[in-house]
Order: structure tokens, then sequence, then C-alpha cells
């Protein structure tokens, strides 16, 4: 039986067809053996002998078939070795590439993260660069309005100043004059020379002047003061910030001028006895 060549290392696929072709070969072996006796009745027989070449022509074919396919057998498993063998690189290459993909996923997550965080701190920075910012056009604003307040309380601080410190003389014209600038406040009209040509008329400038002889007097309501007031006409058109006495010079005097405007439209319309 000719040998075949074969690994040196015998794999599973090489043990279990050498156990065929071992099986094989004995079962050969044992239809060829005819023991002592057999040959003696066979012997000089042409079938026998016929019979004994057709056995060993099988046991060839047997051989044959045996060799046949454990050949088939070697190179069935050097074919799987080698489709091993090439799917080795293709396995190696899916391994790297997916190790490659798990990389460069991990890295666009870490960047898409890293980016995330810079977003949300520039976010939060302008919201407070925006908060800062409102808060000091507010602080501006209010401070611009407290100056802008200042400013006008200090434009109207020297009028209200000169009026408070507005004097007048105790005479005919400084009651005159004090006279003028109350009717004025209560938008009584009047002029300076309209009160003083009827004082002059009425009392001759005299505060405590008095008529005891008139028609007012006969009745019990005497007219007083610069401008001869009765005290009914007095007290109806008495003017709200000045004294209720009838004889105070101020007092007298716009009562009459307020009295002097509803009846004749100004004390400047006034000529005679009114």
């Amino acid at each position: 039986m000719p040998k075949h060549a074969h690994s040196p290392t015998l794999t599973k696929h090489h043990k279990i067809a050498l156990a065929g072709v071992a099986t094989l070969g004995a079962a050969a072996l044992a239809f060829s053996a005819v023991p002592s006796s057999a040959e003696t009745v066979v012997t000089g027989s042409p079938q026998a002998a016929a019979q004994v070449a057709y056995g060993t022509e099988q046991i060839k074919d047997v051989k044959g078939t045996v060799t046949d396919q454990l050949a088939f057998q070697n190179v069935k498993v050097e074919a799987i070795a080698a489709k091993k063998k090439a799917a080795t690189p293709h396995t190696r290459h899916l391994a790297h590439v997916k190790k490659a993909h798990a990389l460069h996923v991990a890295h666009v997550k870490k960047a898409h993260a890293a980016h995330t965080a810079k977003v949300k701190a520039a976010h939060t920075a302008h919201v407070k660069h925006v908060e800062a910012a409102a808060k000091q056009a507010a602080h501006a604003a209010h401070v611009k309005h407290a100056a802008k307040q200042a400013a006008s309380r200090s434009a109207q601080r020297p009028q209200i100043q000169q009026v408070a410190a507005k004097t007048y003389s105790n005479t005919l014209d400084g009651w005159i004059r004090q006279a003028l600038d109350i009717m004025n406040t209560k938008g009584i009209p009047g002029s300076y020379n309209g009160l003083h040509r009827n004082i002059m008329r009425e009392s001759s400038g005299n505060p405590n002047a008095i008529n005891n002889w008139d028609i007012n007097a006969i009745n019990g309501i005497p007219s007083k003061g610069l401008l001869q007031v009765i005290p009914p006409t007095f007290a109806t058109y008495h003017v709200n910030g000045t004294s209720w006495n009838i004889y105070d010079p101020v007092a007298n005097i716009t009562a009459a001028a307020n009295y002097a405007a509803h009846r004749y439209g100004s004390i400047d319309n006034v000529n005679s006895a009114y």
C-alpha cells in the first residue's frame, strides 16, 4: 500500500479518515485469509480460482476508494484550513473596524458633550451679561431721573424762597401790594391804582375807619375798614388765608375787591359808593 503525504500533525478529520482506512483494510485481510482446508477443497477448481481472483480485485477497489476518500478528506481539511486562514485577516479587519468605530463614537460623544457644555456656559455668561446690563441701565435711568428731579427742585427752590422771603411794609402801599399778590393767586381782578383810588375815597387810608351816620349804621351794620365794608359783606366775600378781623387792612382790601369783582367785574370799575 503506497504512502500518501499528509500534514505532520493529524487533525480530527485526518484521524477519522485513517480509522476508516484501518477498518477497510482489516475487512480486506479477513476476506482474503482462507483456511488450509478450504485451499484443499478449491485447489484445481477454476471456479474457486476465479472467486479468489475476484476477491483480490475487490480488495484493490476498496483500498483505492479509501485512498481516494482520504485524499478528498485531506483536500477538504486543507481547504477549510485555507478558508479559516483567509478569513482570519477579514476577521481582524472587522475587529479593527469595529474598534475604530467604537473609538470614533466615543470621540464624537466626548466632543458633543464638550460642545454642549461650552454652549451652556456661553449662554449662562450671556444671560448674566444681559442681566448686568439691564441692572446698569436701570440704575443709570434712576440716577438720571433723580438728577432731573433734583435739578427741578433746585430750579423751584429760589422761587419758593423768594416768595417766602418777600416782605411788605406796614403801610398803605405795603397793604395794597400784599393784597394784590393774594388776589392774583385767587384770580380776583384789580389793580394798584383801582385799589388806592377807592381806599382814599372811602377811608383816606385809615384801616380803623368806621361810618356811624349812613343807612348801614342806622341799620346797625356800619361800614368799616379801608374800603368801608359792612360785616355781612365781609363774611360772605372773605378770602381764605387772610384774617377774619374786618379791620385787618389786607383782609378788608381782598374781601372788598372780591365783592366788587362779583358785582361790578373789578374794583377798578368802582368810582363811588358801592
